[in-house]
């Protein structure tokens, strides 16, 4: 396996080789293959196929295809423009990517890639097709030494040793649960908590058993079921209550007449086998053929990952608890963008600086000084679940720990054995407010232990000693949110929070748990904050980490739901934990979906945030932008940090006995953003995770700017009775032919984005003469009243007025902006509607609108601003008139560039008019969008970049234009 460092310096050289030259035709074949030896692909012609045919309504070819990787690659020649359309054989202009696309159309879905790249030899732009309508990541050639990792999806197809861990972990999850319900079924009461207790430790117990048999630990395979064979199904019950009591019993303390082969099981100790009042019911010939033949011969439990295999485990509780707490389990390549950010690659970096030290002597004391500081870092998971992220940093730390190891075996050698693993898991601390879980936590790092222990005794080539077990009190039993963190380990010891704490919205919280956060989300006066009651549950754990954190090194990564990044959240928590708490975001992964290692999936959108305590530094870094509705912004430097600022004292320090200082270099630690493959390094990251100054976009009642007032549609409150509905419309006005003079159209987001016909009774301002002339309409008018009389006391106010929805806004001329649309449409479809159409409240509208409104909201300015700060609906967009809309931030025109957005916004209207047949889902649609209409938004974008006086080029990308906007609103609301 390479290091970063030879990776490096071989895409360095690849750069060097292929800098200059390319031809589609003659060279693409060559550069492939030859990139994927460098990203460490021994036989790369049988990795990746070229010309790969394709029916189109001719035949053509795939340049590139990586099944493997899920990849297809579109090669051009050196100087085509990958972002131009260039003419096909059928007259077609198609970019790259576009042509790309439509060969994975004729795929079959079992082979159509998830990346798309295209190449012309000096610049790859990569395309995420779970985000087909995001910026595509670009990588230029001559950066590949220091990029090269950006492209490590071509080759990463998920570790096959770490599919098959995942896939015995599953297997042994699984063999736990029937285990764990057979056992269940024998007790007297199983919804007896004591009951419970007891069945959680015995499902411990036994799977250590199973697990030491199997890894050795034991001392002889198969010892815990050649054991239990000997007893028939009656007497099992006792033999494992004799077993456990032996297994917690040092030698010289056992019974000296014990029976062999009890006597032959080691003292275990840990605290595992301590509890007498733990109790076994009768087993059955069911539950005996499940342990000795499908837990114990048919099942190789060495083979688990203690990560996976503990969250899997827990999965034993009932899902109706596990729901209800918002527990969640973590993949073990979602820890990794938890922790190799935050501790681990700057690890492995500096692990990789240490073996490329020339001087055999400096070098074998540095790799001894580095195992030292890896023994003495210490970590806290606040709501550690099963365990996951600390076994996986255990494991993580160990596997480094283990190649400084191996690097000293050729050189000076170990004298002491005893000592020569310094990374334990006492540095582990966690707290978990139910039980099991923090039994199974405390088992999986034994596990753990044990695995790695295996590891390090085949690299020294000595045995060394696992048992007994050290009883460590590190995981803490209690409510997170109540214990004060210092008490399970004290700020000035700890260098490192993580973890994943529960996903619970705030409108599903439960009272307790309000009262939780109501407890930590206080002001300076100690009561809580206004904007407690409106953030998720999560939050509660960035505001206790940063009380922690004050004053120290401490650096913290969680993960979070994306909704505390969006809307009215960012405020809520981001501002206060900046202000007061001097809190800096690191690093952060934007919106990815968080899937679970457990058969119920927990399907969630997920952030990373990670923080340090720095400064208060709300006020961010303005720069200077366009102009804005006359307001002007203003400039300011953010400081950088380094490596060493966040690392502890004791990682610092080059130990005085070394015969020569490691001269460590400096990292300049500057904010990183991961979006997808793409890593952008940023100024300064803010709380909505963009590169751009700290602002808090707070809900507003009136536009900042001065622009037409924006307002929700009409609530009908009326059960459905004044509603028809398209089925029932020919049939009403047949049978009630009056109706027809006071019926409109009815419209929100659902029924305006797929042109669905509804109506309404519209019965404003109508006589109750012409009302009692139509019995069917009086007979929806006393259902609508009745309706109303069971509600709330503000519905049956409604009553008094059952002709009329609650609201009964009917503008002459409007916008529609549907309030919910799909987040993978470039652009909220907006359009113009009249009196005719009555507007709902899933829609929100802006009466006395023009052309010139129309063309900037439908803007990808716009779209971007509403992207950032907008919040969602699951991942839709949810558009909110006080958040988006009122603190958007227009330009400052002139009459021509007004006059230039009305024409482009006239022309997308145009080109929808092209195909009267289609809806807006249709047409926006990014597989469908006519190329009209395509070019006509395009032509939009560009009037309204030109007057905000933003660059109309491809480096301008939506980053960088949400970091402007961000600019231009904090300079209006100084």
């Amino acid at each position: 396996m390479k290091t970063e460092k030879q990776l490096a310096a071989e895409a360095a050289q690849f750069a060097r080789e292929w800098k200059g030259r390319g031809y589609e035709k003659g060279d693409s074949q060559s550069f492939w293959l030859a990139l994927l030896r460098v990203l460490g692909v021994e036989q790369p012609e049988l990795f990746i196929r070229f010309e790969e045919q394709v029916k189109l309504d001719n035949t053509s070819f795939i340049d590139g295809h990586i099944d493997a990787t899920r990849v297809l690659i579109e090669q051009k020649s050196l100087g085509k423009d990958l972002r131009k359309g260039i003419r096909q054989s059928d007259g077609s202009m198609l970019t790259p990517f576009q042509q790309a696309k439509r060969y994975s159309a004729e795929l079959p879905y079992s082979q159509r890639p998830r990346w798309i790249v295209t190449c012309n030899f000096e610049t790859f732009l990569v395309y995420d097709m779970e985000r087909p309508t995001g910026e595509p990541a670009e990588i230029h050639l001559e950066d590949l030494g220091k990029e090269h990792y950006r492209l490590r999806f071509l080759v990463d197809d998920g570790n096959a040793h770490l599919a098959r861990e995942m896939e015995v972990s599953m297997q042994a999850g699984e063999l736990v649960g029937r285990l764990y319900d057979l056992l269940l079924a024998q007790y007297h009461d199983p919804t007896d908590p004591a009951t419970l207790r007891s069945l959680n430790i015995l499902c411990v117990r036994l799977v250590f058993c199973l697990y030491a048999e199997d890894a050795g630990v034991f001392g002889r395979h198969d010892m815990f079921h050649d054991y239990l064979a000997g007893f028939e199904t009656r007497h099992m019950r006792k033999a494992l209550v004799d077993l456990f009591e032996v297994l917690n019993t040092p030698p010289e303390r056992r019974d000296p007449y014990l029976e062999p082969e009890l006597a032959a099981f080691p003292y275990t100790n840990g605290g595992l086998f301590a509890h007498s009042d733990v109790m076994i019911p009768p087993l059955t010939d069911e539950i005996r053929h499940m342990l000795l033949q499908n837990a114990s011969l048919d099942f190789d439990w060495s083979e688990i990952s203690p990560t996976i295999f503990g969250a899997v485990f827990e999965s034993t509780l009932n899902p109706e608890t596990r729901r209800s707490g918002g527990m969640h389990y973590t993949s073990i390549e979602n820890i990794h963008k938890v922790i190799d950010p935050l501790f681990l690659d700057d690890l492995r970096r500096e692990l990789d600086d240490i073996l490329n030290i020339k001087v055999e002597r400096t070098r074998m004391q540095q790799l001894q000084y580095y195992c030292k500081r890896l023994g003495s870092l210490t970590f806290l998971d606040p709501a550690c679940g099963s365990g996951n992220f600390l076994t996986e940093t255990y494991l993580s730390l160990r596997r480094l720990e283990n190649r400084a190891l191996m690097a000293q075996i050729g050189g000076v050698g170990f004298l002491n054995f005893d000592h020569v693993i310094q990374v334990n898991i006492g540095q582990f601390y966690g707290i978990e407010i139910n039980d099991f879980a923090v039994s199974v936590a405390t088992t999986a790092l034994w596990i753990s232990e044990a695995q790695t222990m295996r590891e390090t005794e085949r690299i020294v080539n000595h045995d060394l000693s696992f048992l007994p077990l050290k009883s460590y009190s590190n995981i803490r039993e209690g409510n997170a949110l109540r214990i004060d963190w210092n008490e399970v380990i004290d700020a000035h010891r700890l260098n490192y929070i993580m973890g994943n704490p529960p996903f619970v919205g705030y409108s599903l919280q439960s009272k307790e748990q309000k009262a939780d956060i109501l407890s930590i989300l206080v002001d300076e006066h100690g009561k809580p904050m206004k904007t407690a009651g409106k953030v998720d549950f999560v939050a509660a754990w960035y505001f206790k980490a940063a009380a922690m954190m004050q004053g120290t090194n401490i650096r913290a990564a969680l993960v979070s739901t994306n909704s505390i990044t969006q809307g009215e959240q960012v405020a809520a928590l981001w501002k206060p934990l900046m202000e007061r708490y001097g809190v800096r975001i690191d690093f952060a992964h934007r919106t990815f979906r968080w899937d679970s290692e457990a058969t119920l999936k927990a399907h969630v959108h997920c952030v990373i945030v990670g923080f340090s305590v720095d400064s208060p530094s709300i006020e961010g870094v303005p720069q200077s932008g366009g102009g804005v509705c006359q307001a002007e912004t203003q400039g300011s430097h953010t400081p950088q940090t380094t490596v060493a600022e966040h690392t502890p004292s004791a990682l610092r320090a080059t130990p005085p006995n070394l015969g020569g200082e490691l001269q460590r270099r400096e990292h300049t630690r500057q904010p990183v953003i991961y979006d997808g493959e793409d890593r952008i390094v940023a100024a300064n990251i803010n709380g909505y995770l963009v590169d751009g100054p700290n602002v808090a976009v707070e809900s507003r009642t009136k536009p900042l700017c001065d622009v037409p007032l924006m307002q929700a549609g009409n609530r009908p409150a009326d059960g459905g009775h004044l509603i028809i509905e398209a089925d029932d419309y020919d049939d009403f006005i047949r049978q009630e032919p009056k109706s027809v003079n006071y019926i409109k159209k009815l419209t929100g987001a659902v029924e305006f984005i797929n042109n669905k016909q509804r109506y309404c009774l519209w019965l404003v301002g109508v006589s109750p003469a012409d009302l009692r002339s139509m019995p069917l309409v009086m007979e929806r008018i006393a259902a609508c009243r009745e309706d109303r009389l069971k509600g709330a006391p503000d519905r049956q106010k409604l009553a008094e007025t059952p002709t009329l929805f609650r609201e009964t806004y009917n503008p002459k001329s409007y916008i529609v902006v549907p309030r919910v649309s799909s987040e993978n449409r470039r652009y909220v479809p907006m359009g113009f509607l009249n009196s005719e159409t009555i507007p709902t409240d899933s829609a929100t509208i802006i009466p006395d609108a023009g052309l010139y409104h129309f063309g900037v909201l439908e803007s990808n300015v716009h779209m971007a601003w509403m992207r950032a700060v907008c919040g969602r609906l699951e991942m839709r967009y949810r558009y909110s008139k006080d958040i988006v809309y009122n603190n958007f931030p227009w330009p400052e025109v002139s009459e021509q560039q007004r006059q230039r957005i009305e024409a482009t916004a006239q022309a997308i209207l145009d080109a929808r008019a092209l195909y009267p047949d289609s809806s807006l889902a249709d047409l926006y649609d990014e597989l469908t969008m006519p190329p009209e209409l395509r070019r006509a938004h395009q032509e939009n974008d560009r009037a309204v970049m030109a007057a905000y006086g933003f660059e109309v080029k491809s480096s301008f990308t939506e980053s960088r234009c949400v970091a402007e906007l961000f600019r231009l609103y904090q300079a209006l609301v100084k």
